[in-house]
């Protein structure tokens, strides 16, 4: 398992590399869990555009 995007401290550590869990791994299959990850705000969480509008919107005046 040497990936070139592993750093010294995860090899150091026995990390495995992200991205690939396994040689066995279909490609589509890493690019769909990447893609349901960026639209997650954490593993419990909505969705992320949620989470994110949250943020945008203006305080209440009245609270």
């Amino acid at each position: 398992m040497t990936d070139q995007k592993q750093t010294e401290g995860r090899r150091r550590n026995g990390a495995v590399p992200g991205g690939r869990p396994d040689e066995t791994t279909p490609e589509d299959a890493i690019l769909k869990v990447g893609r349901q990850s960026r639209r997650k705000a954490g593993p419990d969480g909505p969705d992320a555009r949620e989470v994110g509008d949250t943020f945008k919107r203006k305080p209440d005046p009245a609270a």
